[in-house]
Order: C-alpha cells, then structure tokens, then sequence
C-alpha cells in the first residue's frame, strides 16, 4: 500500500504525500492478507496496532464460552477497527475480530504515538485530529446497534435497522453488509424467527428481500436527503 492510495483515507485526512510515507514508516505498517472466517483479533490478547481494511471486510463479535455469537458491527473497505484498544496499555480485547471474506489489512502501531518523540513530526496532530473523528463516528454506529436491540419484537428491530440503512444511504432500496446469520446475531434474534418476520413482512407488502438486498415497500419511512449527516469512516 503507497501513500498515493491511502489520501483519501479519513484516518489520513490533511495530510499530503510525504506526511503518510513518514506516518507509515513511524507506525511500523504491515499489510497482511486473512481468509474468510479466519480470527484476526481473539478476545482476551492484547494488541497495540489498529487496522484498516484495505480490501474484503472483517465483523467485531462477542462470543462467550457457550457458543453464542453476537455481531456488534461489520467493517468495510477504508475502515478500521481496534483503534481504541490499541491506544490502552493492557486492555485486553473483549471482542473478536473475524474476516467476513477474504481481505488484506493494514496494521498500524497507534500505540507508539504515546512516545513523546512522535510529536516532532507534522503530520502526528493531523492524525490524532482524525483518530478523534473515527472515534466520534464509531460511537455513533454503536449508538444505533442499541437502537436496533431496543425493541422487544422482532418487526421492530428490523424496521428499525432497515430505517437507519435507508436513512444513511438516502433511498428505499439498498444492500446491507450481512448474510442472514449474521443479520439474526447483530439484532440478536434466532435465524429461523428472522427469516419468518421477514417472511411475513414481505407478504404484507412492507418490503421485498433477496438475500442481503432490500426495497422497503412503505410510506410510511421518510427518507431525507442529508449527505453531510451520513456515517463515514
């Protein structure tokens, strides 16, 4: 991965060519490839490097020790993930971070932007400016999963995903990032119960789905125009 590649990136935001070369070489960045459903992060270990997804996309899960999975948020090219836990010192994950598909990541040593000698460069406040902004949207996401989960029926934790999908993307009709087990564990609901609210919301005219691709049916969902209010990453 060359500077020229990573401009655009929000964590790189402001910074010209030399500044991310500098940045990439003081972070140690190494790019490393994972197969789909291969463990990237595992709760429990410690680590002082983020990631950002270069190619593919990986999911945060909690999974305890009877087996059960619960998605907390899916991350897609440009994003990033364990920012924060990179940050702390000893602050074991408690979250694993698995590749949804094939993907190549970029690891960068955040951690060491702690060393006081980091600050001689110009492009360090620029970055942590950007960590900010990255922090600030990914509360935000997670903000909106306990909406989701709020409901106590399973129509309504749907309507209110979908809601958020089409509010963000600006149109009835969309693809969202997860298969159907992996939409029943970001909502925490059982597949087979997933599948039949949507079943039966899809008879009522409220929606069509097609695998992961969505076209909400009702007028009853406003969709406002509002690219600036959009979550980017």
């Amino acid at each position: 991965m060359n500077a020229e590649e990573l401009k655009d990136n929000l964590l790189f935001q402001n910074m010209d060519k030399a500044e991310i070369e500098s940045a990439l070489d003081t972070l140690s960045a190494v790019e490393k490839n994972y197969q789909k459903d291969e463990v990237i992060y595992l709760a429990g270990k410690y680590t002082r490097s983020m990631g950002i997804v270069l190619d593919g996309s990986v999911t945060i899960e909690s999974n305890d020790m009877w087996g059960n999975r619960t998605i907390l948020s899916h991350i897609g090219i440009g994003q990033f993930f364990a920012e924060t836990y990179a940050l702390l010192d000893h602050e074991a994950m408690l979250v694993d971070v698995t590749a949804n598909e094939n993907c190549c990541i970029l690891f960068l040593q955040i951690g060491s932007l702690k060393n006081t000698l980091s600050y001689k460069h110009s492009w360090t406040m620029k970055l942590l400016a950007n960590l900010l902004t990255i922090s600030a949207h990914k509360n935000l996401v997670l903000s909106g999963r306990s909406f989701h989960t709020a409901p106590k029926s399973i129509r309504g934790r749907v309507m209110s995903y979908l809601n958020s999908i089409a509010l963000q993307k600006g149109t009835m009709e969309f693809d969202i990032p997860f298969d159907r087990q992996q939409l029943a564990d970001y909502l925490n609901l059982e597949r087979t119960a997933l599948s039949k609210e949507l079943g039966r919301m899809k008879r009522e005219g409220i929606l069509q789905v097609h695998k992961n691709h969505f076209v909400i049916q009702t007028t009853n969902v406003h969709i406002k125009q509002a690219p600036d209010c959009q979550i980017r990453y």
